[in-house]
């Protein structure tokens, strides 16, 4: 058996994933970079993008994550998202809708920080896209 990690995905909502892995693979602020186990300790803010996890030599799981940290040590990673979707569920129309949403956001923008919130969503929205099915 391959030697593992244990991963922990978690969202404001719930915990994600709980388990033993081979590998993830994360989208840190200055690029995607891949956790093994004895991975030397990190701390890493994420940009959007999408984890991989693998377990039995391959990709098995894949959520899309709208940003957050990673915590990296030779035993473990967390990554604390604030959104984390599962790939799948990425589809043209569910991307469409939220950056419909985003942009109504904007538009009915009242403050700096409702302005501030809408231009993140609608970031996030178009980096959805690039991974919509």
């Amino acid at each position: 058996m391959a030697a593992t990690l244990h991963l922990e995905v978690v969202s404001p909502e719930h915990l994600l994933l709980s388990a033993p892995v081979e590998m993830v693979v994360v989208p840190g602020t200055e690029g995607y970079f891949g956790v093994l186990p004895q991975h030397m300790l990190l701390l890493s803010t994420l940009r959007p993008g999408v984890i991989d996890v693998y377990t039995g030599g391959a990709i098995s799981e894949r959520y899309y994550v709208t940003g957050g940290f990673a915590e990296v040590t030779g035993a473990s990673c967390t990554v604390l998202v604030d959104e984390a979707l599962p790939l799948t569920s990425l589809t043209k129309a569910f991307v469409a809708d939220r950056l419909a949403k985003a942009k109504a956001k904007m538009d009915a923008a009242a403050t700096e920080e409702d302005t501030r919130r809408a231009a993140e969503a609608i970031v996030n929205a178009e980096a959805m896209a690039e991974f919509a099915v």
